[in-house]
């Protein structure tokens, strides 16, 4: 990173004519100096007055900080007494719930690597998953039990349903079991440091299909480091709940290690339902609230018989992120909760959860912002034609740099090449501009991938399943707008000579292998797929076809 001081940057913008860098506005933060040494203790150090940790919505039990670091400590024995070791691969397929930090924290202070999944993923998704990232180990729940029915990888338990005999072969231990075994005499550690790999969550990258991304135990540290920055005494003591899912780097980094070190309380739900999360609200007093812009709509068309049925006195922000967050929106939410502000964000998994952010209610006012640069961090906007860095109010595509940027995507040396440069910029794929007073906006996305919900859908993914039935000769997955949903997929599909099949045929066959966020929603039939020169798919002549009939 260049040395700052010895630049002329301009104080609004945060832009430097001389090397056509932004600089983030805000006050960067110190990183240990200490190279040995591992995220879990590198958290448990951060002193504080919190006394909850964890609040489990479902069953009301409380897991205090203390509790929480010994539950750490005796998983992690267990984990040792079965061999993990230093750079094995530790899977949790789980809902949320109480366990997820707790595991995720006990397998990277070995120096393992916490790998995740959507517990809604078929048995084709998470074998793939297993295949690219080789786990020795799987945290899991019964209910997903079946799912594993075809791989031979030793299961611990999250709960204590009962398991057919087939699968019990497969089951070492629960994590109760784990939980409630003292450690007896004293473990060798491997020496753990701050560049080795701690977690590999997938994504989709800037295209194509799911890759793993390596995050270190010191880009882990980086977003510890902005999470006990962004601490306001005057707010008081503050509860979080938990509503995004912790296999995502929103829900693993923000909430099942990030709020551990400032002492909030988080309250874990297992999965989202509306009512039950407004009751938890009440319940719990939370004071901040997760969401992505499809609840967040949800809450404002439905806002007068919510707050005739719910106290939601005790919010005061709700923190919007996962999609872009329309104008429209964010007034007709502020019009209903008057005193709830608005904390938008833009971040991505390769980034660690670093980008941009809206932190106080000034800042808020910037419409249709996502906010200033993260601390420590440095922007490019670039010209994606000529590749040529651009100035203020400028579009281009956003370049990232920092010490949250990723190790790289695992195994995958050229989808890491492209998207990492040798000066470790990272080239986000989203078009973007920064006005005069250094605040980000989102134009629209270079990259392919479809948003539901928040959820990223990869268009390839699907394509390259479609094209496995016999009676589809060629297709292409848009991204459609929806005011509810925010995009879902829709399918351009060209049949093979003499076949008749149905857009109800087709949903089917993919939403019998996919999530259920992942399936398609519209079909149109097509004599041909348009695609350039080099066979690329052009995506934009599709989406503008589609949507000139809305």
């Amino acid at each position: 990173m260049a040395q700052i001081s010895n630049l002329r940057i301009d104080p609004r913008s945060g832009f430097c004519s001389s090397n056509s860098t932004f600089y983030s506005k805000r006050t960067p933060f110190p990183l240990p100096s200490n190279h040995c040494l591992d995220i879990t203790t590198f958290i448990s150090s951060y002193p504080h007055h919190g006394k909850t940790a964890f609040i489990d919505a479902n069953t009301g039990r409380h897991l205090s900080f203390s509790e929480l670091w010994q539950a750490v400590d005796y998983v992690a024995t267990c984990l040792s007494d079965l061999g993990i070791q230093k750079g094995h691969v530790v899977l949790i397929i789980a809902p949320n719930s109480i366990f997820f930090p707790i595991v995720c924290l006990a397998v990277m202070s070995l120096g393992a690597i916490i790998t995740t999944s959507n517990p809604l993923n078929t048995p084709r998704e998470i074998a793939l998953q297993m295949v690219d990232s080789k786990p020795v180990l799987v945290f899991t729940t019964s209910q997903v039990v079946p799912k594993l029915a075809r791989s031979s990888v030793r299961i611990v338990l999250l709960d204590e349903q009962v398991i057919n005999t087939r699968s019990e072969a497969k089951i070492v231990t629960t994590i109760d079991q784990m939980i409630k075994k003292e450690p007896t005499g004293s473990r060798i550690r491997d020496r753990v440091y701050q560049d080795d790999a701690a977690s590999l969550l997938y994504s989709s990258g800037t295209t194509g299909t799911s890759k793993g991304v390596v995050s270190s135990h010191r880009n882990l540290m980086a977003l510890m480091q902005l999470f006990s920055i962004l601490v306001n005494p005057d707010e008081g003591e503050q509860t979080d709940i938990c509503t995004v899912p912790m296999y995502h780097i929103y829900g693993f980094g923000a909430f099942a290690i990030g709020k551990l070190t400032t002492g909030s309380t988080v309250v874990i739900l297992s999965k989202f339902d509306m009512n039950e999360m407004l009751a938890a609200v009440e319940k719990y007093r939370v004071t901040r609230l997760p969401l992505v812009p499809s609840i967040l709509l949800a809450l404002v068309k439905g806002a007068d018989q919510i707050q005739r049925k719910y106290d939601l006195s005790s919010l005061q922000s709700v923190v919007c992120g996962g999609a872009p967050l329309s104008k429209a929106v964010v007034n007709g939410f502020l019009k209903k909760f008057p005193t709830v502000h608005i904390r938008q964000g833009y971040a991505l998994t390769e980034t660690t959860g670093f980008g941009a952010s809206i932190n106080s209610l000034e800042e808020s006012r910037k419409c249709g912002a996502v906010g200033l640069l993260s601390p420590s961090l440095e922007a490019k906007i670039v010209d994606p034609v000529t590749g040529v860095a651009v100035k203020v109010n400028q579009t281009g595509e956003l370049w990232l740099r920092g010490p949250s940027i990723m190790k790289g995507y695992h195994n995958n040396v050229e989808a890491t090449a492209s998207t990492l440069d040798s000066d470790g910029w990272l080239k986000t794929g989203d078009l973007c501009y920064i006005d005069d007073n250094g605040f980000v906006f989102v134009v629209d996305r270079l990259k392919e991938l479809i948003k539901y919900k928040g959820y990223q859908v990869p268009p390839a993914e699907l394509e390259a399943l479609l094209l496995s039935h016999p009676e589809i000769f060629d297709v292409a997955v848009i991204p459609f707008p929806d005011y509810e949903v925010g995009q879902y997929p829709m399918a351009y599909v060209v049949r093979k000579t003499g076949s008749n099949i149905s857009e109800t045929a087709v949903m089917d066959f993919v939403a019998r292998q996919v999530a259920p966020y992942k399936r398609i929603r519209k079909v149109a039939f097509i004599n041909s797929i348009p695609k350039n020169p080099s066979g690329k798919i052009l995506r934009r002549d599709l989406i503008k076809l589609a949507t000139s009939k809305i």
